[in-house]
């Protein structure tokens, strides 16, 4: 099993998949510990005493302030057109984030280093500025170097079969999922994009701060791979909330065997989406050759 690297606070969410990262209990607000943090999980789903919940309140506030790149918000039915909106526009990368919630565990991996926001500084830990994430990344290359990330899945980790090709391959991906509710597939009613000053998508993780909990890597892995993705493949980082990422390829893969070899990097740099999606390396490889949109999303 391994170990969660915790945010040092969440905020309110509803008990979905969006609100678990690692394992956050769900409370009116919820506080999640790391080791060394002095923090607790209150034991029950009763609101908070007003002492706490002030605690906490002024702690989400403190995350959102920190997190001062723009923010366009709009309906989620209009998230994709205002994406390429602003992408056309220049003035950074856009990103869409989903709704308050998805915004809120953005600002938490962001701040989840920094003593300012918490008010603790844990030892072995350091706020990385992205230009210090970037400079990192510089030197991984994709896929080599993630088997050297002591939580990635070793290849032996990696239990799905490779399995047959599909006959047919089924609904994909028609768009963002972020800006669409995971339970019910409804279109949020307003959804938040971020104006990151960055002049490639593959950049933004790093100035996010986002991964590296769980099986999920730290953020240079994640510059590393999309990078290797945008030469091969013109892969653009569309759309990231807590857990998920959503890509949009220019180009697919246009034989079986280029598609199988992308559906292993894939299912290495992120086995949940053959784990508990396609469920076999070769369903993946049809899908990666049937849809433009790429997703990710680790549990």
């Amino acid at each position: 099993m391994r170990t969660f690297r915790k945010p040092a606070m969440s905020v309110s969410m509803k008990p979905t998949r969006r609100s678990i990262l690692g394992g956050l209990a769900a409370t009116g607000l919820v506080c999640a510990t790391r080791p060394g943090l002095a923090q607790s999980v209150p034991a029950s789903t009763d609101p908070l005493i007003p002492e706490r919940r002030a605690e906490q309140e002024a702690m989400r506030a403190r995350m959102m302030a920190a997190l001062k790149y723009e923010r366009i918000t709009v309906p989620g039915g209009r998230a994709l057109a205002e994406w390429e909106r602003l992408k056309r526009i220049g003035r950074g990368w856009p990103v869409i984030i989903g709704g308050d919630e998805d915004l809120a565990r953005i600002a938490d991996q962001f701040t989840m280093d920094d003593p300012a926001v918490s008010g603790v500084r844990l030892p072995d830990t350091k706020l990385r500025s992205p230009a210090e994430i970037l400079a990192t990344a510089k030197q991984l290359r994709f896929p080599t170097d993630l088997r050297k990330w002591p939580g990635t899945y070793q290849p032996n980790d990696l239990g799905a079969p490779i399995g047959e090709w599909p006959s047919e391959v089924g609904q994909v991906l028609p768009g963002p999922s972020i800006a669409t509710d995971i339970l019910s597939g409804k279109v949020l009613d307003r959804v938040h994009i971020l104006l990151i000053p960055a002049r490639f998508g593959w950049e933004v993780p790093a100035y996010l701060r986002w991964g590296d909990w769980n099986a999920c890597p730290p953020p240079e892995y994640h510059v590393a791979a999309l990078r290797t993705w945008h030469a091969a493949f013109g892969a653009e980082l569309v759309a990231i909330n807590g857990d998920t990422m959503n890509l949009r390829a220019a180009n697919r893969p246009k034989t079986r065997d280029a598609a199988m070899a992308l559906a292993r990097d894939q299912y290495g740099y992120c086995p949940d989406i053959v784990d508990q999606g396609a469920a076999s390396v070769a369903a993946l490889a049809a899908i990666l050759m049937a849809s433009e949109w790429w997703f990710f999303w680790w549990d």
